[in-house]
């Protein structure tokens, strides 16, 4: 997945700025950075590229199962004919 940056600088400064004092302010820091790191979170462009490679792999099988079928049909009539 993809990095999201995230100013810690900006954030504490944000926290102090609304009355919570800086140890606080750099715990929850910390915490929300922790706390991003642990979450996977999807992207547009991760949705995109899962989207892309979904719509090769419904290709593949189509083509697959095309093949699978007129496979069949030969072979059944290979059998009508020997029958």
């Amino acid at each position: 997945m993809t990095a999201i940056t995230f100013d810690t600088h900006q954030f504490i400064r944000t926290l102090e700025d609304s009355g919570i004092p800086n140890a606080h302010a750099e715990a929850i820091s910390r915490a929300f950075k922790n706390a991003q790191h642990e979450a996977e979170v999807a992207t547009k462009t991760d949705i995109e590229r899962l989207h892309s490679e979904m719509r090769e792999m419904e290709l593949r099988l189509t083509l697959r199962i095309g093949a699978m079928m007129a496979a069949a049909i030969a072979v059944i009539a290979a059998l009508d004919t020997f029958l």
